[in-house]
């Protein structure tokens, strides 16, 4: 991951200049993934060349935020980033200054894109950043102001990486920030990792499947697996031969796909999660007596669900809530006491369920209160999210309840209809896992748009 930045400053004597300005551009060597621009209150005045130059002047920075209220966005924005500049020496500088003045020791690699354009375009006679990007027809507005140069620094080293043919570029960049002695045979294979979102796929030698993982960063979770000391990785170390990935552009496709993979391909090395991601579950089953009664169990392949956990004790602490909340009866549940009453009946919790005091039909209507709580906003409907790529979006497909795939667009149009849905769906089997992961991502809201579907596949 790169972060490209420009800096303005106040100019003066070396290590009392103050930023003015600044412009980021987080770049995953694709795509620009964030972005971030603005001016800042240097609190100390311009040299008058650089207002002339830059158009910066002590007026306009009056309500400028000062460093120390952007200096949190700077550190994110190119947290686990290469620094890209022109001049790189110089801004590199600036910021480690600015983060000194605050008592914060700011420390990232950095490559310089002089450099870069001297080694891999020879025949340039200039290399200052305004002539050159105009030599290579690269466009450039604003130019000494941060988010001009920055744009066009971005430009050009995409240029330049495209240059790269033999990926010296990408090889600094994992061999300065992976410290870690890697074998050469692992550096290879890092560097045609992306840093997007998706799932990838280690294999050994004899094309054999070893292990499946998902991650916000391909390349960062590859790269951690290549430097564990701990068993498995270690184990995959010797073994791993090839790291193919697939992006997915969002979480909630990766773990889908992930999880699925897993289950059809029974990769040797993922221990955790040949069988179910969530191995405990509540279930619901009518009684001999006609009340609906709710059990936990280790979750079945066949057995539909309530909902799945991660373990027993969650399980066991979602229907305590559960009793409580829609005061249901402790005895007609697996918690069961095995007495005539349940605890809650003295304490007026419970209805009487457990007497005959409450009947089926008014203890089941309580029971279909929390299954209509728990049921997905609407029986059929797309969940809209990001792509893989600039202009693409995802959608996961639900019917009737029930988790049918998921797949990409880019024009709307594309999935007017259950048709076209279907036309552009990957099919993935339904099952309780994927039910939890697609509730879990609703309740958090991580998604772009939820598109209801009406009976007969349109949308609504």
């Amino acid at each position: 991951m790169y972060a490209v930045v420009d800096i303005e400053t106040t100019g003066g004597r070396f290590n009392e200049e103050a930023i003015t300005e600044i412009a980021v551009y987080r770049f995953d060597g694709h795509e620009v993934v964030d972005q971030f621009a603005s001016l800042v209150n240097p609190e100390r005045p311009i040299q008058p060349f650089v207002q002339k130059l830059t158009g910066i002047n002590e007026k306009m920075l009056r309500n400028a935020p000062r460093f120390f209220e952007i200096a949190k966005r700077v550190i994110e924005i190119t947290s686990d980033c290469v620094i890209v500049a022109h001049n790189a020496e110089f801004d590199y500088r600036m910021l480690r200054t600015e983060f000194q003045r605050l008592g914060y020791t700011y420390e990232r690699d950095s490559l310089c894109t002089v450099q870069l354009s001297e080694q891999l375009l020879p025949e340039q006679e200039s290399y200052k950043l305004g002539k050159l990007v105009r030599s290579l027809g690269i466009p450039i507005s604003d130019r000494h102001r941060a988010h001009g140069d920055a744009r066009a620094t971005l430009k050009l080293f995409q240029m330049l990486l495209e240059k790269d043919s033999n990926k010296s570029i990408v090889q600094t960049q994992i061999k300065t920030l992976f410290k870690n002695n890697l074998a050469d045979k692992h550096l290879k294979i890092l560097e045609e990792m992306p840093t997007a979102t998706g799932v990838y796929y280690f294999y050994n030698k004899a094309k054999e499947l070893l292990y499946i993982g998902k991650s916000k960063n391909i390349q960062k979770r590859v790269r951690t697996h290549f430097t564990s000391p701990k068993g498995k990785s270690l184990k995959l170390q010797k073994l791993v031969h090839q790291v193919r990935f697939e992006k997915t552009g969002n979480e909630l496709l990766a773990l889908l796909k992930e999880q699925n993979e897993i289950k059809i391909n029974r990769p040797k090395f993922n221990y955790a999660f040949k069988f179910r991601l969530f191995p405990m579950g509540i279930r619901i089953e009518t009684d001999s007596t006609g009340y609906q009664q709710l059990h936990v169990e280790q979750a079945r392949q066949e057995q539909d669900y309530l909902m799945v956990f991660k373990n027993k004790k969650a399980a066991v602490g979602r229907l305590f809530h559960w009793i409580e909340h829609y005061q249901l009866c402790q005895n007609k549940t697996s918690l069961a006491n095995g007495k005539t009453s349940c605890p809650t009946f003295s304490l007026k919790q419970c209805a009487g369920a457990c007497t005959g005091k409450e009947t089926p039909k008014a203890y089941n209507a309580k029971v279909e209160t929390l299954l209509t709580d728990l049921s997905f906003p609407h029986p059929s409907f797309l969940l809209i999210d990001e792509g893989r790529t600039k202009g693409e979006q995802s959608f996961v497909w639900v019917e009737e309840e029930r988790f049918k795939g998921y797949g990409f667009f880019e024009l709307h149009h594309q999935i007017k209809t259950v048709d076209r849905i279907a036309q552009r769906c990957i099919a993935v089997e339904h099952n309780p896992d994927c039910a939890a992961l697609i509730r879990s991502f609703l309740g958090k809201k991580k998604y772009q748009k939820l598109i209801p579907l009406s009976p007969d596949g349109e949308q609504i």
